[in-house]
């Protein structure tokens, strides 16, 4: 069988981690790479604000090359499709067949990424969509999954939340209305064990901030 060479869109949490789990066990997908696009300014992962060095030993301890794509701060839709559209003329030339997201229900997320790949000849691939975010969480949680909360959206998650464990405790502790995958926003993490890695990743929580409207509390890589 001729598996399809796929790459997945790596966003240093625990969906993009799950879904790499996923498609490791589909007999016809053989992920190559990941890729990633982080703050210019900052050098951190995008959204979820983790410094690239972590980003970089999630990839070493998953086995497979990553890509860092720099985004401007700030940065205009416009400008965001031309990166991601240079992007996918480079990867196409590699005889990449899909690109995998971890997405899970978010109709108008899914349609954007689809519409960005027409005529591309690159197929989209959303291996944990439409999985139960209830039961998806208790799974991850029981594999071994292992992440921090990165990133709050104050509006909807306590600043107490950010830099917490993402367990069966922070699970109780959120508000019903609350996503318990954050996939509406509320939260982004990152994720640090779990079956999809070869070794924990050795970190520690720095400081959170305000920025933008949004909490962060840095992640600190340790020997």
């Amino acid at each position: 069988m001729m598996k399809k060479k796929t790459l997945l869109s790596w966003s240093s949490g625990k969906d993009s981690a799950w879904a790499l789990h996923v498609l490791r066990q589909q007999h016809d997908i053989e992920v190559v790479g990941l890729f990633c696009t982080f703050n210019k300014k900052f050098e951190r992962g995008a959204m979820h604000a983790v410094r690239n060095e972590l980003i970089c030993q999630q990839a070493e301890s998953i086995g497979l090359p990553l890509q860092l794509i720099p985004i401007p701060d700030p940065c205009s839709d416009s400008e965001y499709k031309r990166i991601m559209a240079n992007f996918i003329e480079q990867v196409k030339s590699q005889g990449i067949d899909t690109i995998a997201f971890g997405d899970l229900f978010l109709e108008e997320i899914r349609s954007y990424r689809e519409e960005s790949l027409v005529g591309t000849g690159i197929t989209p691939l959303f291996p944990i969509w439409g999985i139960p975010t209830n039961e998806l969480s208790k799974e991850m949680i029981n594999s071994g999954l292992r992440a921090k909360i990165t990133c709050i959206d104050p509006k909807y998650l306590p600043a107490e939340f950010a830099g917490h464990e993402y367990d069966s405790t922070f699970l109780e502790q959120i508000p019903d209305a609350i996503d318990p995958c954050g996939e509406k926003g509320e939260f982004h993490s990152f994720a640090y064990d779990g079956p999809m890695f070869k070794n924990k990743l050795n970190i520690s929580v720095g400081e959170t901030v305000t920025r933008d409207g949004f909490v962060y509390t840095d992640l600190l890589p340790e020997e």
